[in-house]
C-alpha cells in the first residue's frame, strides 16, 4: 500500500472511532448510571395510575438539606405547573430504595422532584416532541440546579429523549379529591377531612382505628366508586368550623398523616 493510501486509511479508522464513541452510551444524569441491556419499546411503557394514597411522614421532611443546600417540600400539589430540564436514572438506582421507602423500578412510570410532596402524580409533557406520560412521584431530586425533574427509564423512554439524556419538559400535577364534596350550607366551608381511600377495607378500617384515637370527631370509613373502583375512603368529621378544621388538620399532619384540605 502506497503512502497517500495508508493516510486514508488511517483517517477512516479514526473517524469510524469517534462515531461509535459519541453513540456508545446514552446520557444520564448520575455517574456510572446507564440504561438495561434490553431495549425498552415506548409502547410497553404505561402510564401510572392516580390514586388517593395517603401522604406519610417517609419522604416527606420539611425542610431537608443535601450537600449544604436546604429545600422545602410543598405543603400540596394541587395546581403545580412548571417548565424545565428533566434528566432520568436507571440501572445504578434499580432496586434500590427511594426516598419514601419504595423500591426504584427503571421498568416503571415514576420520578424524583426536589419539592412535590410524596406520592403524588403528574403529567409531564416532552415539549420537543409533544409526547407525554403520567408519573407517580416517589423519590427526591434531581439535585442539579439547572435541572427540574428525575424520570425513571421508562419515563424517558416514552417521552422519547433516553439518547439525548435531558428534555425541556412541562411538568402538572394531577389533583385528586382530597376533601369530601359536602359543603357547610351557611358557611361555604368543607367539614371533613379526607385521610385516603384504599381498596382494601382492612387497611381503611386499620387507619380509622389509629386516628380515631388520636380526634375527639367521628372517624369514618364509607365506600366510594372512583374510576370503576370500589374504594374506601377515610374521613374526620363533620366538625363545628374553619378553627376545629385547621386544629385537626394541624394534630395530623404532626402525627405524620396528611389529610386533604379545602378552605373557602
Amino acid at each position: 500500500m502506497n503512502r497517500s493510501g495508508l493516510a486514508l486509511l488511517l483517517v477512516f479508522s479514526v473517524s469510524t472511532l469517534l462515531v461509535a464513541c459519541s453513540s456508545s452510551e446514552p446520557k444520564v444524569a448520575w455517574e456510572g448510571d446507564g440504561a438495561p441491556v434490553a431495549d425498552l419499546n415506548p409502547d410497553d411503557v404505561a402510564d401510572a395510575t392516580p390514586r388517593p394514597d395517603p401522604i406519610l411522614r417517609a419522604g416527606n421532611t420539611s425542610p431537608y438539606s443535601i450537600d449544604g443546600v436546604e429545600y422545602q417540600v410543598l405543603p400540596t400539589a394541587e395546581g403545580y405547573s412548571a417548565k424545565g430540564i428533566a434528566s432520568w436514572y436507571g440501572t445504578k438506582f434499580h432496586g434500590n430504595k427511594t426516598a419514601n421507602g419504595e423500591v426504584y423500578d427503571l421498568y416503571l412510570a415514576t420520578a424524583a422532584h426536589r419539592s412535590l410532596p410524596i406520592p403524588s402524580y403528574a403529567r409531564v409533557t416532552n415539549l420537543w416532541n409533544g409526547r407525554e406520560i403520567v408519573v407517580r412521584v416517589n423519590d427526591r431530586g434531581p439535585f442539579h440546579p439547572d435541572r427540574l425533574i428525575d424520570l425513571s427509564y421508562a419515563a424517558a423512554v416514552k417521552l422519547g429523549f433516553v439518547d439525548k439524556g435531558t428534555a425541556e419538559v412541562l411538568v402538572e400535577t394531577i389533583t385528586l379529591a382530597g376533601v369530601d364534596d359536602l359543603r357547610d350550607s351557611e358557611t361555604g366551608a368543607y367539614r371533613y377531612l379526607q385521610l385516603g381511600a384504599f381498596a382494601s377495607p382492612e387497611t381503611a378500617n386499620s387507619l380509622r382505628d389509629a386516628v380515631a384515637a388520636l380526634v375527639t370527631v367521628p372517624v369514618n370509613v364509607t365506600p366510594v366508586d372512583v374510576g370503576g373502583q370500589r374504594l374506601n375512603r377515610v374521613r374526620v368529621g363533620p366538625v363545628a368550623d374553619g378553627d376545629q378544621l385547621r386544629y385537626l388538620r394541624d394534630l395530623l399532619m404532626t402525627r405524620g398523616y396528611s389529610p386533604g384540605l379545602a378552605l373557602p
